[in-house]
Formats: C-alpha cells, structure tokens, sequence
C-alpha cells in the first residue's frame, strides 16, 4: 500500500481545493491510499505558542506527514502566489521537531483557481520553500485545473469527468513514482 497525504491549502467552505483532494481520495488506484487533511485549526505562527506546546492541530498534521509516503499539496493561488494561511502551516509542521519530517519526502503540487492560469504562480512559489524543507519534489505531470466554478458544484465536489480523469493519472503516476523510488 502506498500512503500518500493530501492537504488543502483553502478554508473557504465549498473550496475547489478541498474538493479536488476529495476526488483524488475517490480517483486513487487500487494499492494507493490517499489521508486527506486541511489547514483548519492551525493557528498562526508564533515562537511563544510553541514553547508552550505545540497546537493539536500542528500535531496531528505532523503525524500525517510522518506515517506517508509522499505528499500533495491542493494549493490555491491568491495574489499570483502562495496563500498565507498554507505557508503558515507548512511553517508551523515544519518548526522544530517537524523539520526532519519533510526531508527526502516525495511531494507534489496541483491546484484549482477560478482564473484561467490555474494555479500556475502558487505552484511555482512553492518550488522555493520545497527546496527549502529538502523535500523531493515530483514533476512528472503538472495539473493546474482553471476555471474551476464551471468544474465543480456549489459544494465544491468535482463534477466535469475529464478534470476526474486528468486528476487519476496525475495520482497514479506520483504513487507509482513513490512507489519506484524515482521521485
């Protein structure tokens, strides 16, 4: 079984982001699990909230992180680049006893955007920070899903089949990646 964790970078209720990771967990293939999480709960960075303990939040994604085996980050783009409330939490799992957690992870980036562009900006700003935390990243295909309202319900669930089917063979080739130590 390859276990991969994906995390949503959107808060917003009905968020495309979100729902593109819960069709990934629907499109995963069959040996592949996909442990979907969000950035609810995490607080922002603060050194003194820290050395009184980490946030239940913080923990339990840190957990997450250690118990797969590659990553995938659902990024919005706001502004041309990273949304600030996903930095933050990479920031916090990555704080202290998190830092090792990402090194040599394989780990890989899509998105959903309303804008025509996809999330082109977000993903590419977030090659830096990778770098950064030593991770593996995988750039095997790239998935940018634009014009994300006419390709989802009022719900955010995921309802145009080509995106679903574009979206499976993105997952299916980073979990045979993983799997191949190629990434």
């Amino acid at each position: 079984m390859t276990r991969l964790m994906g995390l949503s970078g959107s808060l917003r209720r009905g968020s495309f982001n979100t729902g593109l990771m819960r069709a990934a967990v629907e499109e995963a293939p069959g040996g592949v699990e996909i442990d979907a999480h969000t950035v609810h709960g995490v607080p922002l960075y603060d050194a003194d909230l820290e050395a009184e303990g980490d946030p239940q939040a913080v923990t339990a994604l840190r957990a997450a992180l250690e118990a797969c085996d590659g990553l995938i980050l659902f990024t919005p783009e706001y502004n041309n680049s990273i949304p600030g409330v996903f930095k933050n939490a990479i920031d916090w799992m990555s704080s202290g006893p998190g830092a090792d957690l990402f090194a040599g992870k394989p780990v890989t980036l899509l998105g959903a955007s309303p804008m025509g562009f996809g999330t082109i900006l977000s993903q590419n700003a977030w090659l830096p920070v990778l770098r950064a935390l030593g991770t593996r990243p995988w750039n095997g295909q790239r998935l940018m899903v634009s014009k994300a309202p006419g390709k989802f319900d009022e719900a955010g669930n995921l309802t145009d089949q080509k995106t679903r089917e574009r979206l499976a063979g993105f997952v299916a080739g980073f979990a045979e990646a993983v799997r191949a130590g190629t990434v």
